[in-house]
């Protein structure tokens, strides 16, 4: 094992260990096909992961209260990423998994504002209220990242970048993951880096699942 790797793994270990719900959730696995999902977007249309066979998808978990994501839609870097994704053919689907009751929950209305707000520039934004698509890919973060080849399989997930920190200034020279499994699989390369610890805020799960 290489020390790189070491490192990867303890990190993870660590994200696991601040995050106490996080042990509870499922996890996809990788190389595996990708968990199916149902969800209705916040333009009130049921999708599916199914309805984009073929094509590469990424899931970015997000929060409008968190101040991680505030780092990389505050400065453009986010909405930069779904650009040139969605101009090579990704389908880009951002989630929000919070609760109701808890903060960064969307309704449409709300998750249309935030949209118009910050630039959003991705294909859907999933309103899975009832937490269904993020405990079944095991999402304990904002930003949590998935990236899904165009044969339906995990072939990245963990952190959009090496600086898990909510200072904007953290992105120079940041390593961007995301980024970097796309043209990985542009150019027909295996990922890279296929597995990364998450950072940022937690998903804010409702309390009746058992999950905060």
């Amino acid at each position: 094992m290489t020390a790189i790797r070491r490192r990867q793994l303890l990190f993870a270990g660590a994200a696991l260990a601040f995050c106490p719900a996080a042990a509870a959730l499922a996890a996809p696995v990788l190389g595996q096909p990708a968990p199916p999902f149902q969800a209705l977007d916040a333009e009130g249309r049921q999708r599916s992961l199914a309805e984009f066979a073929g094509k590469t998808v990424v899931l970015e978990w997000t929060s409008s209260d968190c101040p991680y994501c505030g780092k990389h839609y505050g400065s453009g870097n986010m909405q930069a990423l779904q650009k040139k994704a969605v101009k090579d053919g990704v389908v880009w689907l951002t989630v929000s998994s919070s609760a109701p009751d808890r903060e960064g929950y969307f309704t449409p209305a709300t998750a249309k504002a935030w949209a118009a707000k910050v630039g959003w520039r991705g294909a859907a934004i999933l309103l899975d209220g009832d937490g269904k698509v993020g405990r079944a890919y095991g999402a304990r973060a904002t930003p949590h990242m998935f990236v899904i080849d165009g044969a339906g399989r995990v072939v990245y997930m963990g952190g959009i970048d090496d600086r898990p920190y909510a200072d904007p200034a953290s992105l120079k020279g940041a390593k961007n993951y995301v980024t970097a499994a796309l043209a990985d699989l542009k150019a027909g390369r295996p990922v890279a880096t296929p597995v990364t610890a998450p950072y940022g805020c937690s998903v804010r799960y409702g309390s009746a699942t058992g999950f905060q």
